[in-house]
């Protein structure tokens, strides 16, 4: 069975010794990993949740972002510098934790537009500082998994398609790509071709309803997800993405203005909903 994660966002953007007794929570729940935010600037904390969760007998994964001062694409070779090293610095954060995996749309800025479609040499300024990385976060043996967004949080990659162009781009082993059943769910024709498409190279996968809240309570085609999963013998996280205004400032940032579920509410019903999916599609 795939292991099951749950990204911690639902609470706060921070990595701090005040998650520990959510940690110690979804541990009983039956988690077999957390997911954290390489945002927080304390690089020490890092490594006492990297121990925290190490000798609770947990995995952990990541997620990062960029903005538009540190843009992969951008047309400034200065900004890519940055960019560069803003994703190195991530990959020593994930080493701190113990964490195998980011994953993350950190191939362009969120929410920054130009107004116009994405080019082929915003695909090959990306490629070329996603392989750098890449090379740097091989020594780590951490594996990027790029993430698409949906039309009104990024224009470079909004379906698998654009993706796995992406992918090829960046021309490296360590540089892969997540699914997220939250941004496909608007992008997509179906989940089906979607993964079929990124089926090759999909290293982690979100699980995410369509108003961000618990799984199984909205209207993302459930059944659809897990059978098409099934169908291209995944074999890696299904790590729950939600989100709240428990931290407002990162939820102002990413348009989350209401409540959606309670996050106790989504980790517990969440769980218990991938566990009864995958048993029932053989995943």
């Amino acid at each position: 069975m795939n292991k099951i994660g749950f990204n911690v966002l639902a609470w706060t953007a921070a990595v701090s010794d005040d998650l520990f007794p959510v940690i110690d929570r979804l541990k009983k729940i039956g988690y077999d990993g957390v997911e954290f935010y390489l945002g927080a600037p304390d690089a020490a904390a890092y490594k006492r949740m990297g121990d925290y969760t190490r000798d609770l007998g947990l995995e952990t994964t990541t997620v990062m972002t960029m903005g538009k001062d540190d843009n992969p694409i951008s047309e400034s070779v200065t900004v890519r510098e940055k960019a560069l090293d803003k994703i190195k610095w991530g990959v020593d954060r994930a080493h701190d934790l113990n964490a195998k995996i980011i994953c993350g749309p950190f191939h362009s800025a969120h929410t920054v537009f130009v107004n116009r479609p994405a080019v082929d040499q915003e695909y090959a300024l990306a490629g070329e500082v996603l392989n750098a990385a890449a090379a740097y976060a091989a020594q780590a043996n951490i594996v990027f998994a790029l993430e698409a967004l949906n039309r009104f949080e990024c224009y470079l990659c909004n379906t698998m398609e654009q993706l796995l162009k992406l992918v090829k781009a960046a021309d490296h082993p360590n540089v892969r790509a997540m699914f997220d059943t939250h941004h496909s769910n608007i992008e997509e024709k179906s989940y089906a071709s979607a993964l079929d498409t990124i089926g090759p190279v999909l290293a982690h996968v979100h699980i995410s309803e369509n108003d961000r809240g618990t799984p199984g309570e909205g209207q993302v085609l459930w059944d659809n997800a897990f059978s098409s999963l099934a169908k291209i013998n995944y074999q890696g996280w299904l790590t729950i993405e939600a989100f709240s205004r428990n931290d407002p400032d990162f939820a102002n940032a990413i348009g989350v203005w209401r409540e959606f579920s309670d996050p106790w509410d989504i980790a517990e019903k969440g769980y218990k909903f991938i566990r009864e999916m995958s048993q029932k599609h053989n995943l």
